[in-house]
């Protein structure tokens, strides 16, 4: 499924060192093992249409991270993602959140601009065509 969600933006950006449809079975199953992270999987119905990974360590302070989310191609601009997130900022915490995404997507932008994450002013150069963007949202961003 995360092969699937992705490679549309694989081929477009061309990202083979980062782009999770490139990941490795072994190190999408040691993430699983970590005890900070929380994997869910994203269902209409009993059909799993995505998934969501929450790093959370549970630290005073320390941000909780999305890292990644994707949805199938069908199911996505449907606000599935926007529900699933807000699901998981109600059982790790409102407050606190950070992620990144794909500067060059401005539906992914849109999507947590909505959903009150913030611009951080950091960006990370990966290629010549794609560039991430870092957000944060404060308990003070909550909507």
């Amino acid at each position: 499924m995360q092969i699937k969600a992705f490679r549309e933006l694989l081929e477009k950006y061309q990202d083979y060192d980062t782009n999770p449809a490139k990941e490795s079975v072994e190190k999408i199953e040691a993430r699983l093992k970590q005890d900070f992270t929380f994997y869910y999987f994203i269902c209409i119905g009993q059909q799993k249409v995505g998934a969501i990974r929450i790093v959370d360590k549970k630290e005073a302070g320390k941000n909780k991270r999305i890292s990644p989310i994707f949805m199938l191609p069908e199911f996505q601009g449907k606000g599935i993602a926007q529900e699933a997130i807000r699901l998981c900022e109600e059982m790790h915490g409102n407050g606190n959140w950070e992620l990144d995404t794909i500067l060059q997507e401005p539906k992914n932008c849109y999507l947590y601009e909505k959903m009150g994450y913030r611009q951080t002013g950091k960006t990370k150069v990966v290629n010549e065509r794609l560039t991430l963007i870092f957000y944060e949202k404060r308990e003070a961003d909550r909507i």
